[in-house]
């Protein structure tokens, strides 16, 4: 609803200011009727929001009614879920510092492979396979990631 509304000859303003109308106002009171057979209202708070969803002029009035109300058919089961799920998701992601690790490490590993590769065609003997070295701090690196990742979930635990 916070999208802009431009027409000829009228300066750009917040749909918020637009003045409702009453298939609006309607939609809202469906909203409210909605919330209270879920239960989320009692019948002297949906009967008081009803009364100042018709009452309402604009479109930032009606909102207001229903801000704390969650989008009608969605349970507590299932916004608990979504935010588990969410939390789980973030437990996962790496720390911004180990993404940039991560990052360093495999600009110089990809730059490695190339001199070698490219060494490696204009030469016509054995060249030493040094981009192997690259592995070692790979694997410390490696290391200190699932340490990260394990610490973080112990302390999500407590």
């Amino acid at each position: 609803m916070a999208k802009e509304v431009t027409g000829p000859g009228r300066r750009s303003e917040q749909i918020e200011t637009l003045r409702a109308a009453d298939s609006d106002r309607q939609q809202i009171a469906d909203q409210l009727k909605g919330a209270l057979d879920e239960g989320r209202l009692s019948l002297h708070e949906y009967d008081d929001r009803v009364a100042a969803a018709y009452a309402a002029r604009t479109y930032a009035e009606l909102l207001t009614i229903v801000r704390d109300l969650p989008r009608p058919g969605v349970s507590a089961a299932e916004i608990h879920a979504r935010r588990t799920a969410e939390a789980r998701r973030e437990s996962r992601r790496l720390p911004v510092a180990m993404l940039v690790l991560w990052t360093i490490w495999a600009s110089l590993a990809a730059v490695n492979l190339v001199v070698y590769a490219l060494v490696r065609k204009t030469v016509n003997y054995y060249v030493y396979p040094w981009p192997a070295w690259m592995l070692v701090p790979g694997a410390a690196l490696a290391a200190v990631t699932i340490g990260v990742q394990v610490i973080r979930h112990q302390q999500r635990r407590y």
